[in-house]
């Protein structure tokens, strides 16, 4: 087993490689002056089975064709076995055609890592579960929630708890982590007006005196977050905490965030952190390192990933 890893995120990539005891394989992957990229594997890898961890987060373009390209070296390089170990796969809202004349972007990305030579899939909380059966390849998607549980367990132990689906989509989501902690359940009911927008319209359930958990797997402009923190305290919320798994945090969010009514935001490092999500006082990173090092290791072993999370 070797594991390989682009440049999207290289220190979830040395804490993957901690866990597995072993060293990070040696790639240059790097630019040309017109900036093409160039993938050079600088040692034997024939009849290995490889590991490539990247992440398709910003530049999400860049990072994805450093993946498909790396997949193509190893390839022709006589790998056994190729999978692409992806923590924040892109591309993944865009999972069905919500109007006409629009693309299924997930299904053609899909279909680049596929062709691409990858011969399985390794991803964290795709942003809908039918993704999965875009790939013609064996798919793990690995949840989250365990390590969110853990977390909720260390710092709520004697707290009125309340979990709360942003949207009704996100409803089995955060159905998983209420099981766990033992909490009840409540619905944000919103209307998105335009892309990037929403506006709360009423809360699904008596948060009055509730610590509540809000739980997503991503979080882009913070908008909904923000606005659904607002709402649940103006019903009478104690406090407000999100628990989101992929930290996109694009264009002002982490300033909306820490203006925000949010105690604290909790991500994780499927997406490489920011020099300003480390300065956000009330943004907290947990490390996703151990259970993407675990799933590596039985899935090089053939033993069943998906006991992780019985």
């Amino acid at each position: 087993m070797k594991l390989f890893a682009g440049n999207s995120n290289r220190s979830l990539a040395e804490s993957v490689a901690r866990y597995l005891n072993i060293q990070i394989g040696k790639a240059s992957v790097r630019r040309f002056a017109d900036q093409e990229i160039f993938v050079e594997i600088q040692e034997n890898v024939r009849g290995e089975d490889v590991f490539i961890l990247q992440s398709t987060s910003f530049p999400a373009n860049d990072h994805l064709m450093e993946m498909l390209i790396m997949i193509d070296a190893f390839r022709r390089s006589s790998a056994r076995r190729i999978t692409a170990v992806i923590p924040y796969f892109g591309y993944a809202r865009q999972d069905r055609r919500a109007s006409g004349r629009t693309p299924i972007s997930a299904k053609l990305v899909a279909n680049l890592i596929t062709r691409a030579g990858a011969d399985r899939v390794l991803t964290l909380d795709l942003h809908a579960g039918q993704i999965q059966g875009f790939f013609d390849i064996p798919t793990d998607n690995l949840f989250a929630v365990p390590v969110m549980a853990r977390d909720v367990r260390s710092r709520y132990a004697n707290s009125q708890l309340m979990v709360v689906s942003p949207d009704v989509g996100g409803v089995v989501r955060a159905r998983a982590l209420a099981k766990r902690v033992d909490a009840q359940l409540a619905i944000v009911d919103k209307r998105r007006e335009r892309p990037g927008e929403s506006e709360v319209m009423n809360i699904i359930g008596d948060v009055e005196g509730k610590d509540c958990l809000l739980y997503d797997d991503i979080v882009d402009s913070g908008g909904t977050l923000c606005n659904a923190a607002e709402a649940l305290i103006n019903n009478g919320a104690t406090s407000v905490t999100a628990y989101i798994t992929h930290g996109v945090l694009s264009g002002g969010a982490i300033a909306r965030i820490t203006a925000s009514m949010l105690k604290e935001l909790v991500i994780t490092d499927s997406i490489q952190p920011t020099e300003a999500v480390a300065a956000a006082h009330n943004i907290r990173v947990l490390s996703i390192a151990d259970l993407i090092g675990e799933a590596i290791s039985r899935t090089a072993s053939e033993e069943s990933v998906s006991s992780l999370f019985d």
